[in-house]
């Protein structure tokens, strides 16, 4: 993964990062022990699998902002939901300590120091701006999975779609996501967010599986 050309996130990306790790706190709250067999937005994934992910991923944005570099790109697939006996609460509680954990991290890192992944320098505000987008469109998958469909706030979800459609192009997008889904004209920032990122605009009583990042 680098920096695509024309992005810009000096002074911004800290504050993105909080704002999608606020939204994420806000729908963890709906996870339940009953809740984790459930299906979500991302394919083949249940709600057990995904918050695993989310916990790894957030383990390495912690890596790069702490050590500034990082062993590979994308946090791997969860393995199946029985390889992990760990309970609701457990899951919820290391995933808010992880986030924490990220966030002060963030707010202490040089911004001036590139971040190596795989070998290629990049900013350390391109993964903070990647880190908010990977945080809160998971994030929306549990609130999904969960039947909240707690939306993300609008400010947020418009600076996110501004960085995802230069973080993640079009083309060239696939096997990480989809193509993008196609948004009503009157769809909400949330739901033009998700839908650039391969999450259809759904009917409100149903649960729309996707391929997803």
């Amino acid at each position: 993964m680098t920096a695509p050309a024309g992005a810009t996130w000096r002074g911004q990306a800290h504050h993105l990062l909080t704002r999608s790790v606020t939204y994420a706190d806000s729908v963890l709250d709906a996870v339940t022990p009953q809740l984790l067999s459930r299906p979500t937005p991302c394919h083949a994934w249940d709600l057990r699998m995904l918050l695993v992910h989310a916990e790894e991923s957030l383990a390495i944005l912690h890596e790069g902002v702490t050590a500034y570099q990082v062993a590979a790109s994308v946090a791997p697939a969860p393995a199946h939901p029985a390889s992990d006996g760990s309970s609701a609460a457990a899951l919820v509680s290391v995933f808010r300590q992880c986030a924490t954990a990220l966030l002060h991290a963030s707010a202490q890192a040089d911004g001036d120091l590139p971040i190596t992944i795989e070998g290629h320098p990049m900013p350390v505000d391109c993964l903070r701006t990647a880190g908010a987008l990977e945080i809160a469109v998971h994030a929306w998958d549990i609130s999904q999975s969960c039947g909240r469909c707690l939306p993300i706030p609008d400010e947020p979800a418009n600076d996110l779609l501004e960085q995802a459609r230069l973080l993640v192009p079009r083309l060239g997008r696939y096997p990480l996501f989809a193509a993008p889904a196609p948004a009503p004209p009157r769809s909400t920032s949330s739901d033009r967010l998700t839908a650039y990122l391969s999450r259809p605009v759904r009917n409100k009583d149903l649960l729309v599986r996707n391929e997803c990042g």
